[in-house]
């Protein structure tokens, strides 16, 4: 079926020249952009949605999430603590995870995405209890039913609190147990075909929370397969000096060792960087989640993402697990990231349209997808996504509406396709029984936040 999205206040395209195209109109046909501006509003279309007083962005592409932390948003005594004291009171949580409550909160966390702007998320699950080896199976059921662009990654964790991790024994796994799972998922989920709905990335924890025999291993499987390769690195000075006094190097030098610093991984967060460190990743060519609330939940500090633009490091956004953001909200962590790189560098350093454009081609060129989503195109994925601006708290904002949604704090999209299936209209989503979920999540999360 071909849709006009017609009549648009203003189309961003997010493509190389970045056109905006005021009173812009996109015809969609099937999953694909067929046509965009004056040869999209002469085209005929069975449905014709109206966009007056709307603005139409390609849909965001988050590169960082624990979806599983849904159910650990607010938890008392782990509001107030940074990262590795957090993660220790955490783990005692989260050891108790099962398939429902997996399955559960991969489909609401990625509900508040899609509601949010969000049409492509990753995800990295690196927890597996005791008794539920194939745990990950069910955070895949779960991100898909929400209709969702899905990047989960195979995470993995092999040194408990006894090898001088921080994790307990239960959550851990033998490294055979990790490379055979990992092998079994990449055969059974992931789907390399061009507009993929389905692709899964290899990611161990942190370089700290695995073994380096680990860590290498998990290269040469990720390159058998030709699958992307992802995980945690210098997010906080705690972290750095831990990689100091256990293997003599700081976090960007000891991926370059585990031969982590290529142009198929991307690194979440990557906070606390010297100049040595930016000219290694800008020469491989490394991607980026920035995580702004998370970074500031924590205390962990504030990215340089302004002097990463103009170099090699592929930069893109993401929200970060809910128990260190209490939210997945994606066009908030957009403002998020104008706001905190202004704080580091003036009012000048970092725009609204840069932020955007972090959250749409950014994320699409961190995951390897550019020549499919990321930017309003033809040929490309219809991943749409528009906020209506006759809102009370974008009065008086109408002289740039593309800066308006950033600037006057947009909270949710007025529409969503992904793939080009409308997954959210009027604000709303369209599957309605997804939000039956809610209570049902409310009580596995008071269970499992409670320690029982």
């Amino acid at each position: 079926m071909a849709t006009l999205l017609k009549g648009f206040d203003l189309v961003a395209t997010m493509d190389a020249e970045r056109r905006e195209i005021p009173r812009g109109s996109v015809l969609v046909e099937g999953n694909r952009i067929a046509a965009v501006g004056a040869d999209a509003e002469a085209a005929r279309a069975e449905r014709v949605i109206d966009g007056e007083g709307k603005v139409l962005l390609p849909g965001f592409v988050n590169t960082h999430h624990h979806l599983y932390q849904t159910l650990f948003r607010n938890v008392p005594g782990a509001c107030d603590r940074e990262l590795f004291e957090w993660l220790g009171f955490l783990y005692e949580r989260w050891k108790g995870l099962d398939e429902e409550a997996v399955r559960t909160s991969a489909t609401i966390g990625s509900c508040e995405l899609l509601l949010s702007g969000a049409t492509t998320t990753s995800d990295h699950f690196y927890l597996f209890p005791k008794g539920h080896a194939q745990i990950f199976d069910a955070e895949v059921e779960g991100g898909v039913r929400s209709g969702i662009r899905f990047h989960p990654c195979r995470g993995s964790m092999s040194l408990s609190k006894k090898d001088g991790g921080l994790p307990p024994d239960s959550v851990v796994q033998t490294e055979e147990e990790i490379l055979e799972d990992c092998e079994r998922v990449i055969a059974r989920f992931h789907d390399p075909r061009p507009f993929s709905m389905l692709r899964v990335a290899l990611a161990p924890c942190s370089p700290f929370s695995v073994t380096p025999r680990l860590m290498r291993e998990t290269v040469r499987l990720a390159d058998a397969h030709r699958v992307l390769l992802h995980t945690h690195l210098a997010e906080t000075a705690d972290e750095e000096a831990y990689c100091l006094e256990r293997f003599g190097a700081r976090p960007v030098d000891l991926a370059e060792e585990l031969g982590w610093l290529r142009e198929d991984v991307w690194f979440a967060h990557l906070v606390h960087l010297n100049a040595s460190d930016v000219a290694k990743l800008s020469r491989a060519r490394v991607g980026m989640s920035h995580c702004p609330s998370s970074n500031m939940t924590l205390g962990s500090g504030i990215a340089p993402v302004a002097e990463l633009k103009g170099t090699g490091v592929k930069v893109s956004l993401a929200v970060d697990g809910s128990a260190s953001n209490d939210g997945s909200n994606m066009i908030r962590e957009v403002r998020q990231a104008m706001l905190l790189q202004r704080v580091r560098y003036g009012a000048s350093a970092f725009s609204a349209r840069d932020a955007l454009y972090l959250a749409t081609m950014g994320g699409a060129r961190v995951l390897g997808r550019e020549r499919e989503i990321g930017s309003i195109e033809p040929g490309k994925a219809a991943d749409l996504i528009a906020f209506d601006l006759s809102g009370l708290e974008f009065a008086g904002a109408h002289c740039d509406p593309l800066a308006a949604i950033v600037h006057c704090a947009a909270q949710g999209v007025d529409l969503s396709m992904v793939n080009g299936e409308l997954r959210v209209v009027d604000g709303r989503l369209v599957d309605e029984s997804l939000g039956e979920l809610i209570p049902r999540h409310n009580a596995i999360s008071q269970r499992l936040a409670s320690g029982r």
